[in-house]
């Protein structure tokens, strides 16, 4: 192959290269892993991309796509880029109005989707997306009986593809040869925060930089496992996943289906994984509450080894040595108990774990390590290929998001505002001139800087600390500034707290919070002291839940300086919900939304009220609905916390 510029480019001379030697992707079904060569992977991915050829695609179309991750999304995202197209990557449980936006505005010409539930979506927005010519489905249980021309199968286009084949054996390499670096390889749409979401164009040299830079931090292999989890509406698949794929040959597994993920990721040990903060906080709260209902040998072994744990953990990374005994004695503690924990979460071979999205606290972060798992954060946006920054090995810090990466420059602008240059900076906002004018600073070099949005500073060693978005950076009436999602990663590492929105603005002269419960770990804490509830509002307004709560959040007061310290919060009656616009799919918070929805609520945190009645409505399996009236209670914390 004379250039390799592209990621259909890498993928056919990484298939020449191994051809049926070695697998490319495996995929469990009914229980068993399958293996597929990869030269079963180019069969697939010529055969489907000759197939959008001969239906009409052409080069620059958009393609939107939307599924739970398997062998054929790949094989379909690969072969539309082989193709000339652009896949526009859609989140599975994205909404109809959700869907009709995405497809209408990237002005996509097909759709690829997955099963009945997605294609059921098409068809009820199909009069808002008048410009799809075809809907294509890969899984066709449930849809045996739709007799409407405007669906195809998979199988079907693949057909085409064979005969064009036959016609044309030369048309599949020819057509990836013509592709360039400055292609158009996805359009990702931002999680929309504030707004709409807007399309931001990713071209092909954009992800195979991002594979690259990111491999000479973590270098990855032909033997690596990468387990396909993460949604391909977000930037971090096709990152992660899709491109090292290419690029380095690494094997991609799918798990059986979005409920077995956990125990599919512990059978396949993957070297890396890039999990989002909720996750990460999810394993601490699992660990936690299994230690809680262990036996008491197990308490005594995790509670005796886990302070030995961060002691370790603290000496290596701030390049101290441990001493023989300390080693000695983690030795033992990794024996006896993190190397189980390790197991249990299918880290056995771990090299590097990745948290990327929402900050994760830095209690958590030495948690990990304290367990043996060398977790780092990644900093960066859809717009820059999903990383920037990120920690290197043996330079760990925990308030940190780490150095930029090779090939990345990092400087702050005014208000503090990070920004980025490199060869990963997207090429703009689709038909959204004046929000890439915004977002996009050319300097006197022709050099092109991101402007972030995000406040934060870079520090003696270069590192770069990230502290909030700006315009989510909180005054209160007394002058002081505080960053809320220091204060929600904080909180959420308790594992009894899910979600939490801090409160505050010019008006206010304290910090508030909004607070979401984790029910899960609330409940079995509840069942275990034989607490009665029954439902989640019912349990979330429990003295002793509130008495929990308060706990957790005067423990956080503690190592906060008084100005940012939470003084009332109230335990919420039900959780933050993208279905109701409350957090983008990538699980943000909508700010705006919810101190609109929740004003009254806000209102009695800040008046003073003990309580505050609310109503919620509640709709059945069978489609009716039903008001209930909830008494929420607020607390207030002591001076002295």
């Amino acid at each position: 192959m004379p250039k390799l510029e592209t990621l259909p480019q890498h993928f056919l001379n990484t298939s020449q290269k191994y051809n049926a030697k070695k697998a490319a992707v495996r995929q469990k079904e009914f229980g068993i892993w399958r293996e597929f060569s990869w030269q079963e992977s180019l069969d697939e991915v010529r055969a489907f991309a000759l197939g959008m050829l001969a239906l009409g695609l052409d080069r620059g179309d958009r393609v939107a796509t939307i599924g739970d991750n398997d062998r054929e999304y790949y094989w379909g995202y690969l072969a539309l880029q082989a193709a000339g197209g652009v896949p526009v990557g859609m989140f599975t449980d994205a909404s109809p109005k959700e869907v009709s936006y995405i497809v209408g505005h990237s002005e996509a010409r097909f759709v690829l989707a997955k099963d009945q539930e997605q294609v059921d979506k098409m068809l009820e927005v199909r009069e808002s997306i008048p410009a799809v010519e075809k809907v294509i489905y890969w899984d066709d249980r449930g849809l045996w009986n739709y007799e409407d021309d405007w669906l195809l199968s998979f199988d079907e286009i693949k057909a085409l593809g064979l005969d064009l084949h036959q016609k044309d054996p030369e048309r599949f390499i020819t057509e990836v040869e013509r592709g360039n670096a400055s292609d158009y390889a996805t359009f990702c749409y931002t999680s929309g925060t504030t707004g709409l979401p807007k399309g931001a164009m990713l071209t092909h040299n954009n992800l195979v930089s991002s594979a690259e830079l990111f491999d000479a931090v973590d270098p990855r292999y032909d033997t690596d496992n990468y387990v396909s989890m993460l949604p391909m509406g977000w930037i971090g698949e096709p990152a992660l996943g899709v491109a090292p794929h290419c690029v380095q040959g690494v094997v991609v597994n799918f798990p059986e289906s979005p409920e077995t993920v956990q125990p599919n990721v512990r059978e396949i040990a993957p070297e890396g994984v890039l999990y989002n903060s909720r996750l990460w906080d999810s394993l601490i709260g699992m660990v936690q509450v299994r230690m809680n209902d262990s036996t008491p040998v197990n308490r005594f072994l995790y509670n005796t080894f886990l302070p030995i744990g961060y002691k370790f953990a603290d000496k290596i990374l701030n390049k101290q040595s441990a001493g023989p005994l300390l080693k000695l004695q983690y030795w033992l503690g990794d024996l006896l108990v993190f190397s189980p924990l390790r197991d249990q979460m299918g880290f056995t071979n771990i090299r590097a774990g990745y948290t990327a999205g929402a900050a994760l606290s830095p209690d958590a972060m030495r948690f990990f390590h304290a367990l043996g798992v060398n977790l780092k954060q990644i900093y960066g946006s859809t717009e820059v290929c999903g990383g920037a920054t990120i920690h290197e090995n043996g330079d760990i810090k925990f308030a940190s998001v780490g150095k930029p990466a090779p090939s990345i420059e990092v400087r702050i602008g005014e208000r503090q505002e990070i920004q980025i240059a490199g060869p990963t900076v997207f090429a703009g906002y689709f038909k959204n001139d004046a929000a890439t004018q915004d977002s996009i600073q050319t300097d006197a070099d022709g050099k092109r800087w991101f402007c972030t949005g995000d406040a934060g500073y870079i520090d003696d060693d270069g590192h770069v600390i990230y502290l909030d978005r700006i315009k989510e950076m909180l005054m209160l009436s007394t002058g002081d500034e505080f960053a809320p999602q220091f204060i929600e990663g904080r909180l959420k590492f308790s594992p009894y707290i899910k979600d939490v929105m801090s409160l505050g603005g010019p008006d206010r002269d304290f910090v508030g919070a909004l607070v979401i419960m984790d029910f899960e770990n609330t409940g079995f804490w509840a069942e275990k002291r034989r607490i009665g509830y029954t439902t989640y509002a019912d349990l979330a307004q429990r003295t002793e839940v509130y008495d929990l709560i308060k706990e957790v959040v005067a423990e956080v007061n503690s190592s906060l300086p008084e100005t940012g310290r939470v003084k009332r919060f109230v335990v919420m009656h039900k959780e933050f919900d993208a279905d109701d616009a409350e957090m983008t799919r990538s699980r943000k918070l909508r700010r705006n939304v919810l101190y609109d929805r929740y004003s009254a609520i806000v209102d009695a945190i800040y008046d003073g009220r003990d309580e505050i009645k609310v109503t919620t409505e509640v709709q059945y399996q069978d489609g009716s609905t039903n008001v209930m009236e909830t008494g929420l209670r607020v607390m207030t914390l002591g001076a002295e916390a």
